[in-house]
C-alpha cells in the first residue's frame, strides 16, 4: 500500500508536465477573436449574374425529337428534371465568391473566375442587407486576380493591408475568412502547410498551401497573417482533399493589383524562347553539376532573346541578381519585369558562364508552333543507334518537318525497350544537334556518339517535334 500511496503523487505530477512543457514550448493555441474582429469588416461578398445560353448540343438533341411519337414522356421528362428544350431562353446564372477591400476609396480584390464572364458584379458590405454595384476596373486571367471598385457609402470603409508573403514561414498561423457556401463571414484557422506549390493551374502557379479550412464560396478572400495582414488570396483547392486549399503569394498579386488599378490590364516582359527543366542527366551532359536553371529549346527568330544571341542549349542560371533554380523561376521572374527594360542573363554555354543583355518585349498569346508528323520520304543511309534508326532528312520532306533543306537527321523507327524508347524519342522526330554539335548525316551523329558522348556518359539531343524543338537526354548502356 506504501509503495501504491507513494506513485499517486508522482503520477500527477508526471501529467502536469506531460501537459505543461508542449504549453510552454509552443506557448499555447493562439487567440483569434481579436484578430477576427479587427479585420472582418473588410472581407466583403460577391454576388455576380451572367446569362447562359442553352448549348448547341443540347438543342441538337432535341432536334430529334417529334410530337406524337412515343418518345414524348421521355423528353417531357426529361424537361422537367432539367430545365432543357429546344425553346428555351437564354436563362440567368448565378454565383457567390468572397473579396476584400484595400482603399477606402472602394478598390476591392478578388479572383478572375469569381467574375469572369459576369453581366453584373454586387458587392454586400458586413452587416449590410443591401448588395451595391461593382465595377470591374481590371482582371488578369493568367494570374486568376481581378480589381472591383465600388462607390464607398457614407463613412469611412475599412481596409486590409498586405503583408510580406516572403516572410511567411511554413507552420506560421492563418486564418481565411469568406463566404463558403454562402455562409456569410465564415472564419477559418490553420497553418501554412507549404509554399511555391505548383498545381498546374497555369505559368505563374506559385501557390500558398494552407489547411485552414477553404470551400466554394471563399474564392477572393484574404488569408490573413497574426498580424491582420493579407498574405494570401484564398483561391483553388483539391476537391477530393481535406485541408488542403491554396492561395495567390501576397507579393505577386500586390504587383498585379497595382497595375490593374493604374492601366486597367497587366504589361509583363517576354523573352521569346521556350524551354525546359534541367535533370540531372541533361546537367551531366552539360557539364553543368547540378541540375537547376532553364534549358533554352527554341529561340523564336526576331524576338528579344533571338536579337540577343540567345542559343538553344544554353542554360538560362539567372535573371539579373536573381537565381533561376527551376525553370518553372524563369518565367515569373521574366513576367514581373516591365516591357522594354534591358536585364541581364546569366547563361551556361559550352561548359562556361557568360552574360548577356536583353531589352523586353511584352508577353502577349502564348507562341505555340504547329507542324506535321514527319512522312515517310526517299530512302537514304540509315543506322541502329541506341535502338533508334536514323536517316537524313530527304530534301522533299524538309518543308513538311519543318526543317531547312540538309539538315537534321529523320528518327524513322525506335525499338522497344531501347535507350532511345527509355528517352521518349519518337518516330517522326528530327535530331538536329547531338550534345550541341549539329548533325546532318549519319557520320556526325556517329562521331559525336563514338567521342564526347562516351566521355560523358550521356548524349544530349536537340530534337524537332511537330514544329517544337525539345531536348532528350539519352544514357549510354553500360553509363
Amino acid at each position: 500500500m506504501q509503495l501504491k500511496t507513494a506513485k499517486a503523487p508522482l503520477l500527477a505530477a508526471l501529467l502536469v508536465v506531460a501537459w505543461t512543457i508542449p504549453a510552454l514550448a509552443f506557448g499555447g493555441l493562439p487567440e483569434f477573436t481579436d484578430l477576427a474582429k479587427r479585420t472582418g469588416d473588410a472581407v466583403v461578398n460577391i454576388s455576380t449574374e451572367k446569362t447562359v445560353a442553352q448549348s448547341q448540343q443540347m438543342r441538337d438533341f432535341f432536334k430529334f425529337h417529334q410530337r406524337g411519337t412515343p418518345f414524348d414522356d421521355f423528353f417531357d421528362q426529361f424537361d422537367k428534371f432539367f430545365n432543357q428544350n429546344p425553346n428555351q431562353q437564354p436563362r440567368k446564372e448565378r454565383s457567390l465568391g468572397s473579396g476584400f477591400i484595400i482603399s477606402q476609396d472602394g478598390y476591392i480584390v478578388t479572383n478572375n473566375h469569381v467574375i469572369q464572364n459576369a453581366d453584373q458584379v454586387q458587392v454586400k458590405l458586413r452587416g449590410s442587407k443591401d448588395f451595391i454595384e461593382a465595377a470591374i476596373v481590371g482582371r488578369d486571367p493568367e494570374t486568376d486576380l481581378a480589381l472591383l471598385k465600388i462607390d464607398p457609402p457614407n463613412g469611412d470603409l475599412p481596409t486590409l493591408p498586405f503583408g510580406d508573403s516572403e516572410k511567411a514561414e511554413v507552420g506560421q498561423w492563418v486564418i481565411a475568412i469568406g463566404n463558403p457556401f454562402g455562409l456569410d463571414h465564415s472564419v477559418t484557422a490553420g497553418i501554412i502547410s507549404a509554399k511555391g506549390r505548383i498545381i498546374g493551374s497555369g505559368a505563374f502557379d506559385d501557390f500558398i498551401q494552407t489547411d485552414a479550412s477553404i470551400n466554394p464560396g471563399n474564392s477572393g478572400g484574404p488569408l490573413l497573417n497574426m498580424d491582420g495582414e493579407v498574405v494570401g488570396i484564398n483561391t483553388a483547392i483539391i476537391a477530393s482533399g481535406q485541408g488542403i486549399g491554396f492561395a495567390i503569394p501576397s507579393n505577386m498579386a500586390r504587383r498585379i493589383i497595382e497595375q490593374l488599378k493604374t492601366d486597367q490590364a497587366v504589361h509583363r516582359g517576354w523573352l521569346g524562347i521556350t524551354y525546359q527543366p534541367v535533370d540531372d542527366k541533361t546537367a551531366q551532359a552539360l557539364g553543368l553539376g547540378t541540375a537547376r536553371g532553364a534549358l533554352v529549346n527554341e529561340v523564336i527568330a526576331g524576338q528579344p532573346a533571338a536579337k540577343a544571341g540567345v542559343q538553344p542549349g544554353d542554360v538560362i542560371l539567372k535573371v539579373d541578381k536573381t537565381d533561376i533554380a527551376e525553370a518553372g523561376d524563369l518565367v515569373r521572374a521574366v513576367a514581373s519585369l516591365p516591357p522594354g527594360r534591358t536585364i541581364t542573363l546569366g547563361l551556361w554555354r559550352d561548359g562556361k558562364q557568360r552574360s548577356v543583355k536583353v531589352t523586353l518585349g511584352e508577353r502577349g498569346d502564348q507562341l505555340q508552333a504547329q507542324g506535321d508528323d514527319g512522312a515517310p520520304g526517299a530512302p537514304g543511309d540509315a543506322k541502329a543507334i541506341l535502338g533508334m534508326t536514323v536517316r537524313a532528312v530527304a530534301p522533299q520532306e524538309a518543308e513538311a518537318l519543318g526543317v531547312e533543306p540538309g539538315k537534321g537527321l529523320l528518327v524513322t523507327e525506335v525499338d522497344n525497350g531501347s535507350p532511345a524508347q527509355d528517352s521518349e524519342i519518337r518516330p517522326g522526330d528530327v535530331i538536329l544537334q547531338a550534345n550541341q554539335k549539329t548533325v546532318n548525316s549519319v557520320s556526325d551523329l556517329n562521331a559525336v556518339y563514338e567521342k564526347d558522348a562516351n566521355d560523358k556518359g550521356v548524349l544530349l539531343l536537340l530534337i524537332q517535334r511537330q514544329g517544337n524543338t525539345i531536348f532528350r537526354t539519352i544514357t549510354l548502356p553500360g553509363k
